[in-house]
């Protein structure tokens, strides 16, 4: 008997916009960032100023990425009141929210890293090069220590998040070869390896939003019938089997891990309606939400 491909079932079962719906509404959030930036530039009509790493809105509402700041800070620049302010509320935000929700519905390199690993199961590259998670943590430290002894905030001259931004709205000059760079590890080395073992921006976010709210929970697992789909899809699979059926050790069922960026592929993925985003009741606290 043949397999169905990859995400079949889901499709016939609950069909296409079903079986997609979280990542339409990724690629519109990731998008309708983008647009809100790029609408200056071209239209004259100036709703946000700035980038990712500072931005105005409405010229009222400041927003500071909290990682850059921090860098900003190790290397001695002097932190406005502002920047202070505009970290203080996206930290906020992605403390409540779930700090990886920036990875996958804002970062726009998961758009490059997501298109790879399509492309990856396409051509049926099976190579993989598996590196130690915790390299991200260090890398992360690496660059605060470096933003120090520099005195600049290193990161951003080779940061792909803030290169590909950048080059969307201003023009890529040589940030295309980062970019590339990061499209080809995923591609050819290592499955999502950027977002997983690499990236310090995601380490970060991780950190920022370890008690966060909102989670996945696999509150119907005894309806999983152990096809595995939402390991292959999911960009930190090492967090799903402990809440299956077959997970052992793990009486609840939510997904506490930090480093789960709630995309909804598990959710999108599984045909038998097995995951839901659910709510923990307080931070901190081991028993879902039911």
């Amino acid at each position: 008997m043949t397999k169905s491909p990859l995400g079949h079932d889901a499709i016939v079962q609950k069909g296409y916009l079903g079986a997609h719906k979280w990542l339409i509404l990724r690629r519109i959030s990731q998008f309708s960032i983008l647009a809100l930036f790029l609408i200056g530039p071209l239209f004259d009509l100036w709703v946000v100023k700035g980038n990712l790493n500072s931005s105005l809105t409405l010229d009222v509402l400041p927003l500071t990425d909290p990682y850059v700041l921090l860098q900003s800070w190790f290397s001695g620049h002097t932190i406005t009141n502002t920047a202070l302010i505009g970290a203080m509320i996206v930290a906020t935000f992605y403390f409540l929210i779930g700090g990886r929700v920036y990875c996958s519905w804002v970062c726009p390199v998961n758009i490059i890293t997501d298109a790879a690993s399509w492309l990856r199961r396409r051509l049926g590259i099976k190579s993989n090069t598996v590196l130690a998670r915790s390299m991200r943590y260090w890398l992360l430290l690496a660059t605060l220590i470096a933003s120090a002894v520099t005195g600049t905030i290193i990161w951003e001259f080779v940061n792909p998040v803030s290169l590909l931004h950048r080059g969307i709205i201003f023009g890529m000059g040589l940030g295309w070869i980062i970019i590339l760079a990061v499209f080809l590890f995923d591609l050819i080395i290592s499955q999502r390896g950027w977002c997983g073992y690499i990236c310090p921006v995601g380490a970060f976010y991780s950190v920022l939003g370890h008690t966060s709210l909102p989670r996945i929970s696999a509150d119907k697992r005894e309806q999983c019938t152990n096809c595995m789909e939402c390991v292959v899809v999911c960009p930190e699979p090492q967090i799903l089997p402990p809440v299956l059926k077959t997970g052992k050790g793990q009486i609840h069922p939510m997904i506490f891990d930090s480093v789960c960026t709630n995309c909804g592929r598990c959710i999108d993925i599984c045909a038998e309606d097995v995951l839901h985003f659910r709510l923990r009741k307080i931070p901190g606290d081991k028993k879902p939400v039911r």
